[in-house]
């Protein structure tokens, strides 16, 4: 499975825009197999390194050329081309290489050839058996992608998906795919969470407005506070090379929270001078403004205080931190909409 995976979807894989780099692991490509007899050797007066010359010497791939061949003598009629064996491809052409000659004046008869197959059991089988690999208790191939830095995570797994389902129906009888761990569902899940938390901030932002304040318009202007908050964030993070990943969604998640719970302080004050000291609409915005601004952006500087350092971190945790931390302080820099 191992080398049907080498051979057949390891090149399809690669081609794939976004993938960097492909790994099969749980088995090797095929190998020779050589198991010495230690008794045999022994008897035959051999040693491990003695069979490991023989067969280095004897597979190998050279170039026989021809005999004949221009320039020659005048009365040279012929040109013959020569043809040797090469690199050995199968048991039995292993299993043939000579180990050790013992000339007929010595044992006083016909000489003697020891072989390989004399002193070993000779088989094709794996390079190594360090690792294995199992699913549900099944033997099986894996194959690990790799995407390239910067690329689209989600837009490289569907089109692996789309590349395995077509390559299936070529596969043979008795061989299934599966992917058993996709880091992509983290990422889809995180995008799920993000729409999830603007439902909920937007209900719960609805529902308090209208039990406290019992005002439609004043719902609007906290609905207009995210998707302005988000826009202002996301080109901040183009400014500053990010992608949409789990840390700066995470750090958005964070902040939209924050973001709604300042703008419904805002509308409660600006809607409290209007009902209680009688103000237009204009007037009481400008004067809540005036008495929540200073307190909005005390917050503001302390989560930025809090936030801003971890992306001067050095090393693995600075790259992990400074994404995290600066889509919180970029979505805070953006003020909430005051009431019209």
């Amino acid at each position: 499975m191992s080398n049907y995976a080498t051979l057949r979807v390891k090149d399809v894989l690669s081609r794939i825009r976004g993938v960097g780099d492909i790994n099969i692991f749980g088995s090797s490509n095929y190998g020779m197999r050589i198991w010495l007899d230690p008794e045999k050797l022994k008897a035959r007066n051999l040693t491990n390194l003695d069979v490991l010359d023989a067969i280095r010497e004897q597979n190998v791939q050279v170039a026989a050329g021809q005999i004949g061949q221009p320039p020659a003598p005048p009365d040279q009629d012929f040109q013959y081309t020569v043809t040797t064996l090469g690199r050995l491809a199968d048991p039995e052409q292993f299993g043939e290489i000579i180990l050790k000659t013992e000339p007929a004046e010595k044992l006083g008869s016909a000489a003697r050839l020891t072989r390989v197959k004399d002193v070993a059991r000779v088989e094709l089988g794996g390079q190594t058996y360090d690792q294995w690999c199992d699913v549900g208790g099944k033997p099986a191939a894996g194959l690990a992608v790799y995407q390239l830095p910067g690329a689209n995570a989600l837009d490289v797994a569907h089109k692996i998906r789309a590349a395995m389902d077509e390559l299936k129906k070529s596969f043979p009888r008795g061989l299934e795919y599966s992917i058993p761990f996709n880091t992509t569902i983290f990422v889809e899940e995180s995008i799920h969470e993000v729409y999830k938390t603007l439902f909920e901030a937007g209900v719960l932002v609805l529902i308090v407005i209208l039990v406290f304040l019992q005002d439609w318009r004043a719902t609007l202007v906290p609905a207009t506070t995210v998707p302005v908050t988000i826009i202002g964030a996301f080109a901040a993070m183009y400014a500053l090379g990010f992608s949409v990943n789990m840390l700066t969604l995470f750090g958005l998640v964070l902040a939209i929270g924050i973001v709604v719970d300042d703008a419904i302080v805002i509308v409660e004050n600006a809607a409290h001078h209007i009902d209680h000291d009688g103000l237009p609409p204009k007037q009481a915005t400008i004067k809540a403004m005036g008495e929540v601004l200073g307190p909005v952006i005390g917050i503001t500087l302390v989560l930025m205080a809090v936030f801003l350092p971890t992306a001067f971190l050095g090393g693995i945790t600075g790259q992990l931190y400074r994404q995290f931390a600066l889509t919180i302080a970029a979505t805070r820099r953006h003020p909430a909409p005051s009431m019209p």
